[in-house]
């Protein structure tokens, strides 16, 4: 979050683990040539969350869903707003988020959308660095914020003038909350999606208690070095003020398949609230 031939749930664990545990290569994917006049667009970094992943009801990306960059019709996206405003804009938008991505993957993102001229940057990064194979694999602190700073160091050296909207980590912790009763995201859970949280749902073990909590702890302390990170960008960076954390997810707004990505309800919830805090809205 093993190939054709075994069984369907082999399958599917072996998708959800690519999208949730950082299978995937930290270099961003080729996206088509910016054009060379008009608005610069705008670009996406971060991880599965930001490519919509399974909000089409497949366990895969669906980039139309996207909160920030994404043009389907289910999804009132800052790219879909923003061409409200100016329809010049049109088709000017460049995903470089990847499931699995990490904080360290930041810095090839950027680059990314240096090269693509935008004009504005989503980032929404971190759950990857919590959704380990146990506490001790997570990213420490003081590196997480080290690879961020990496990133945005590129950003503001080669688009200066770019917008960036930094977005706090969702509360993974509350999914935990509202789902460890529900038997349907047990199961699916139970298939190595953030096991550093979630595996052993239903324990009530002071050690698989002190495990949740630890994660839970971790959020908050990369949520604090977001602020921080966005604090000394400079005045062209902008935080969500953890606008994304608060955001009391419900079941309903989870896909029935993994019940951990946000479904097209939760991306346009996550569209709304961070939009909110982009200084963009009209």
């Amino acid at each position: 979050m093993p190939r054709r031939g075994v069984t369907a749930l082999a399958c599917l664990a072996a998708l959800v683990a690519l999208a949730c545990e950082g299978g995937t290569s930290a270099t961003p994917r080729p996206t088509r040539s910016a054009p060379s006049s008009g608005p610069g667009g705008i670009a996406a970094l971060g991880d599965s969350i930001t490519t919509g992943f399974a909000s089409c009801l497949v366990l895969t990306s669906c980039e139309r869903n996207s909160w920030s960059t994404g043009d389907g019709l289910r999804v009132e996206s800052h790219y879909r707003r923003l061409l409200e405003q100016n329809s010049a804009i049109r088709d000017r938008t460049y995903n470089h988020a990847r499931p699995g991505a990490r904080a360290d993957a930041l810095e090839g993102q950027a680059q990314a959308a240096v090269r693509d001229r935008a004009d504005y940057v989503t980032v929404l990064i971190g759950a990857n660095d919590v959704c380990r194979g146990g506490v001790d694999a997570m990213t420490p602190v003081a590196q997480f914020r080290a690879d961020v700073d990496r990133g945005l160091r590129v950003l503001r050296t080669g688009r200066p003038k770019a917008r960036v909207l930094v977005v706090s980590i969702p509360d993974l912790y509350r999914l935990w909350e509202v789902g460890h009763d529900d038997a349907r995201a047990v199961r699916a859970w139970r298939r190595g999606i953030c096991p550093s949280l979630l595996a052993e749902a239903t324990s009530t073990a002071p050690a698989d208690r002190a495990r949740r909590a630890a994660v839970r702890d971790r959020i908050n302390a990369y949520n604090t070095e977001l602020v921080a990170a966005c604090r000394a960008y400079g005045s062209r960076c902008r935080h969500d003020g953890g606008a994304v954390h608060k955001v009391r997810f419900t079941l309903d707004l989870l896909n029935p398949l993994d019940w951990f990505h946000p479904n097209a309800t939760g991306q346009g919830r996550l569209a709304e609230v961070t939009w909110r805090s982009s200084g963009l809205a009209g």
